[in-house]
């Protein structure tokens, strides 16, 4: 895969699921913009990697994904810098709570990051990319994109709603450029449990319950949802999203794929 010359946006990439798609496209030549929420040693820490693992160009980019014009800044400046060729939505944040009591505060945040921040950045990135004939947005949804679970409200409503957005938007952008393009697709990516910090607070919940074991808490967690009783690691996440952007995926667009290990196979 040779990505030479496309710029990739990566949303929520300084850690997790972003960072390892990060790496994966570094990997292949192409120049990354990161964004995320972290200190500037940090910052200086996850460029210097990208750089390393082969990315020519790797900058940060700040912009509070609850803030629509911030976010417009953003990808303004991403487009100066070179364009965004490859666009990841994968910024989320999650809290598990019963409907009657999730705060109020909460719904609109996770709303807003996971759902409205990703049709912001779409609806400036994928007309550009329609102009130069390739493009590729990958939304990093999850399995509650495909099947609920209590407690999750509006992290299943924000993913439900990323996977219906990425369809509505793949289907108005599926003619365009051509197959020697590379063409225009959007996808989703519908992780199971994976090891990031995301599912923290619920591992060591169940974790708790079994006197602190976290392996028995994680074990507790995949015998009710995923049958092949492995999570997976982030670096799986990122070895689909780079071929996803490989100029023979130009016919795969408007889907939504788990890595679950047979969860919504049920």
């Amino acid at each position: 895969m040779d990505l030479t010359g496309k710029t990739a946006l990566i949303t929520g990439s300084v850690q997790g699921i972003g960072l390892a798609i990060a790496e994966s496209l570094a990997e292949a030549g192409a120049r990354i913009a990161v964004h995320g929420i972290a200190g500037d040693a940090q910052i200086h820490d996850v460029c210097e990697h990208l750089r390393a693992k082969g990315s020519p160009q790797a900058e940060f980019f700040r912009g509070d994904l609850r803030q629509p014009d911030q976010i417009d800044d953003m990808m303004d400046a991403v487009e100066a810098w070179g364009g965004v060729d490859i666009l990841v939505n994968n910024a989320g944040i999650q809290h598990t709570a019963p409907l009657a009591d999730m705060p109020r505060e909460t719904w609109d945040a996770i709303l807003q990051i996971n759902l409205s921040a990703a049709f912001a950045t779409m609806q400036k990135a994928l007309p550009r990319m329609a102009e130069r004939g390739y493009g590729r947005v990958i939304n990093i949804a999850s399995v509650h994109g495909l099947v609920a679970s209590k407690d999750k409200a509006p992290y299943v409503a924000a993913k439900f709603g990323l996977v219906g957005l990425s369809r509505v938007a793949a289907l108005e952008y599926a003619a365009a450029g051509t197959k020697a393009q590379g063409g225009v697709t959007v996808n989703c990516i519908c992780p199971g449990w994976t090891e990031t910090a995301i599912i923290g607070p619920q591992v060591d919940a169940r974790a708790a319950a079994h006197g602190g074991d976290r392996d028995a808490g994680i074990a507790d967690l995949l015998s009710e949802k995923q049958p092949s009783l492995r999570t997976s690691d982030p670096s799986e996440i990122g070895a689909l999203a780079l071929w996803l952007c490989a100029p023979i995926a130009h016919n795969v667009t408007g889907t939504a794929i788990p890595i679950d290990g047979g969860w919504t196979a049920q």
